[in-house]
């Protein structure tokens, strides 16, 4: 119990660089799509459309993550997934109508819904139980990169070489991404019992993890936040006079990529509390400040406080979801738990859109800092019984 087990294998650098560049490809398009979509003639609802299609087909295959390893290895469902978000993303330059954007758009969410999760969970697979929060911590640093550095090459390549170059430089992205999805060496699979086999057949997916349903609740509460804080907070900036909506992204991403260097070990040593609860509260502070931010300076420590309590709350929550499930559930765990995220994302921007539309985006974020109240009441009455209940058990 004493050794320090090492993580950083082959398998997991190869892993972490390669889910990098799958996101860093996504967010290329994050600001530049809708410019695509404005091109073709689509108006602004269709614009929402092109999202939500995106993410609704994600949402729909990751059910089926953990019959698709039932049927093929791992690591082939997982090359799978990259050749899909390969070829659908050098598709959208054969986008001559909005119809057709539409379908590659869907055949995309098929994609990176498998290989999100199963980058995930591979990952996961290659950590010691007791390191599991550090690593994902670490597995995340590479997507929180990508996160910020994406949009700024997505804008400079539309700039640059037009859509077409744009769409090449993600396909060739994602290229690099399956070269090194190829070089990941398969994990010996372990013999299943007959009754297990049995059991298989009978349910051959599962709709939705219940054991992980308070960390996916959890997840969809800071999803919502998060979406609004995405969605509307360069349009709150411009409104405000503020000229650095790029650099609040930019320090959003740096603080979220320095606490996950010591808030996974804090969550081994420790437990989920110590960082789920001290991070809701800053995270309440991070979102008031946005929206009484008058100055430049405040609206930049208000990205920073965001970054460290979104940066330390996501991996928090997707290390505790896969620590509470079997090595071979962890599909269905971790797929559970991005559905429920990216529907809080998507709900949030649709949501608490309409709250700005009726009050101010000042109110909006006000507003949204109630959901952070809830996720904090119920992770608190659940560290409350739980107690209770181990309190019982051991006077029994």
């Amino acid at each position: 119990m004493s050794v320090k087990e090492n993580f950083w294998s082959r398998n997991f650098i190869f892993l972490m660089i390669s889910n990098a560049l799958l996101f860093m490809a996504f967010e290329m398009l994050m600001p530049t799509l809708p410019l695509f979509v404005e091109s073709l003639g689509g108006s602004p609802s269709q614009i929402g459309l092109v999202t939500g299609v995106f993410m609704c087909s994600a949402i729909l295959i990751r059910p089926f993550s953990g019959t698709l390893i039932q049927l093929l290895d791992k690591k082939y469902v997982l090359i799978i997934g990259v050749v899909i978000c390969m070829l659908a993303t050098g598709s959208y330059m054969l986008s001559s109508s909005l119809v057709l954007l539409l379908v590659f758009r869907l055949v995309h969410g098929f994609g990176f819904g498998i290989a999100s999760t199963l980058y995930a969970t591979s990952a996961s697979d290659d950590l010691p139980p007791h390191r599991m929060g550090e690593g994902m911590g670490y597995f995340g640093v590479g997507e929180t990169v990508a996160i910020s550095v994406g949009p700024l090459i997505g804008i400079w390549m539309l700039h640059a070489s037009g859509f077409n170059g744009l769409f090449s430089t993600g396909a060739i992205i994602l290229l690099l991404s399956l070269v090194m999805s190829v070089l990941v060496r398969r994990r010996t699979a372990k013999p299943m019992s007959a009754d297990t086999v049995q059991g298989k057949k009978k349910v051959p997916f599962k709709l939705f993890e219940k054991r992980v349903l308070l960390q996916s609740c959890l997840a969809l509460l800071v999803g919502v936040v998060a979406g609004g804080v995405m969605s509307f907070v360069a349009l709150f900036a411009k409104e405000q006079g503020f000229n650095n909506a790029a650099w609040f992204f930019f320090t959003v991403a740096m603080a979220s990529f320095l606490v996950r260097l010591v808030s996974g070990r804090i969550f081994d040593t420790k437990g989920p509390a110590y960082i789920l609860i001290p991070a809701g509260i800053v995270l309440i502070a991070a979102i008031v400040m946005v929206a009484s931010s008058r100055t430049e300076l405040q609206f930049l420590i208000a990205a920073v406080l965001y970054g460290l309590s979104f940066g330390a709350i996501f991996p928090a929550l997707q290390a505790w979801a896969i620590s509470v499930v079997g090595e071979d559930e962890r599909e269905d765990a971790v797929g559970s738990f991005y559905n429920f995220f990216d529907l809080g994302i998507g709900g949030g921007s649709l949501v608490l859109g309409m709250v700005a539309g009726l009050t101010s985006y000042k109110t909006m974020y006000l507003f949204s800092t109630l959901l952070i109240a809830a996720y904090l009441i119920i992770f608190v009455t659940y560290i409350v019984l739980d107690k209770k209940k181990s309190h019982n058990t051991l006077n029994v």
